[in-house]
């Protein structure tokens, strides 16, 4: 185990992509369980508070520490095993997901969770119910997560496999490693029907597991990971189809979303659709050149290929030239370099973003709302005219196919910055009134505490905070994300 205390090397521990930024006594940095276990045991008795530190990619705040120490889990960072022919991969938290789908990939498997940041931990991914583009047709990474191992807030241990423990209608049991039980109640409330990252996953008799994943590192130390695979698609269909308007680009992602998602006869069945504005565009035209001058929106999208190519690549024409797409200009991905490329064409937008803020000295200033499939083009044309009158210059990309929506606020000086955090929190109720989600990947972390509280009153609030109690009675872990300690009294 390595410890450190010393201010220059714990600097890089402070902070996550957020620009948001804290401060610790100390960083430890175990090797395994059983130090993990050991550390918890120990800051446990003497109630020190310990924040959970993955790779820094996240865009709340949660791994940030406001006081205590830091657990960094960078050092348990193996894949312990890729199983072929059941399907399925042990991995620590720490690898980095990048790298874990290159070596899945290598073995003709395929692990479909895919955020815009794949450097991030694995173990982070599982903490936010993280998803990304192929998040359309595959699901969040709910969906893949087979089995967990937990060190939880007094350092006993936790082995919970998907369809071991299931909820008695909202009476929860679970019991640990060392045969001691864990009893608790399932609050009772409405989750968005829309991409959710917002808050505990809390269902009447729902596996265990799920609670879990999305609780962002309150209720557990998350040791080991078994996940779901599938077999590697060999052939894809990728293209970013550049539009003159952003109504008709809208208006193809309308209709590509309702064929892939309500026509079963549909030959349009797309994995990812996704959107960029024209102020993306600008952004992004001093790296990529060829983006032509008269487009003002753009829209990326991938289909897997069967035997079907010609019929495919007719369908998706026969879409773009109803919604006036630019069929000459467009840029269609012929292998898997060129996809490649495509991907990093997607990804470069939020690090410019990233990069922007942080020479301003600013946070970050980003959308991660979603809203029901009938309501996201009144609810984006709204957003829109909201951040205009605001007077603030922004960028617009994301999951359109999902109703969900990165909006970057561009603000210059905190003068800017104040009128895009009231802007922030207008979205953010208007998307809840629309019955949608404050947070459809990131979670809430730090930083969104406030905007889940336009989601859930106070009451809700409190009884998620009486499940984190029921785990951490003498409140050590990861306090401040998701809801303040003051909830925890």
């Amino acid at each position: 185990m390595i410890i450190k205390s010393n201010p220059d090397e714990i600097q890089n521990y402070l902070t996550d992509a957020s620009n948001y930024s804290g401060k610790c006594d100390a960083v430890y940095i175990p090797e395994s369980e059983d130090e993990i276990s050991e550390i918890v045991k120990n800051c446990n008795a003497e109630k020190i508070k310990i924040t959970v530190a993955g790779n820094g990619t996240g865009l709340t705040g949660a791994r940030v520490p406001e006081e205590g120490v830091v657990l960094s889990m960078e050092k348990l960072n193996k894949i312990i095993e890729i199983n072929s022919d059941d399907k399925y991969a042990i991995v620590q938290p720490s690898v980095i997901l990048s790298e874990f789908q290159h070596e899945a990939e290598s073995k003709n498997l395929f692990y479909p969770p895919d955020p815009t940041e794949r450097n991030c931990f694995i173990g982070g991914t599982v903490a936010t119910n993280a998803s990304g583009a192929r998040t359309f047709k595959y699901g969040p990474t709910r969906s893949y997560v087979l089995g967990l191992k937990i060190v939880l807030p007094d350092g006993r241990k936790l082995n919970i496999e998907r369809g071991q423990h299931i909820a008695d209608g909202s009476h929860a049991i679970l019991p640990t490693e060392d045969g001691s039980i864990i009893s608790f109640e399932l609050p009772r409330y409405e989750m968005p029907d829309t991409k959710n990252a917002a808050g505990y996953y809390c269902k009447e008799k729902m596996d265990l597991i799920d609670l879990f994943i999305g609780a962002e590192g309150t209720l557990g130390v998350i040791t080991e990971i078994k996940l779901k695979l599938i077999d590697l698609p060999q052939n894809i269909l990728s293209c970013i189809i550049f539009f003159e308007s952003e109504e008709d680009a809208l208006d193809f992602i309308e209709d590509a979303t309702r064929l892939s998602r309500f026509n079963e006869d549909s030959i349009i069945s797309a994995r990812g659709v996704e959107l960029f504005d024209k102020f993306t565009l600008k952004f992004l035209r001093g790296d990529y050149s060829n983006i032509p001058e008269n487009a003002n929106a753009a829209v990326w999208f991938e289909q897997e290929i069967d035997d079907n190519e010609d019929e495919l690549i007719s369908g998706w024409m026969e879409l773009i030239s109803k919604h006036n797409g630019m069929e000459e200009e467009s840029w269609i991905a012929n292998d898997r370099k060129e996809m490649d490329k495509f991907k990093d064409f997607r990804h470069a937008i939020a690090l410019k973003v990233n990069d922007y803020m942080s020479q301003r000295g600013l946070k970050k200033v980003g959308t991660d709302v979603a809203v029901p499939f009938e309501s996201f083009k009144r609810f984006y044309f709204d957003t829109i005219k909201l951040v205009s009158d605001a007077g603030l210059n922004y960028v617009v990309y994301g999951h359109a196919g999902d109703s969900h929506i990165h909006l970057n606020m561009l603000p210059d000086d905190a003068g800017q910055y104040n009128r895009a955090v009231e802007t922030y929190r207008q979205i953010c109720a208007n998307a809840v009134k629309l019955k949608g989600t404050v947070s459809a990947e990131h979670g809430i972390g730090k930083l969104k505490r406030e905007y889940l509280k336009l989601m859930y009153n106070d009451d809700t609030i409190k009884k998620m905070a009486l499940i984190k109690l029921a785990f951490d009675p003498n409140r050590i872990l990861n306090i401040g994300n998701i809801f303040e300690e003051k909830y925890l009294i």
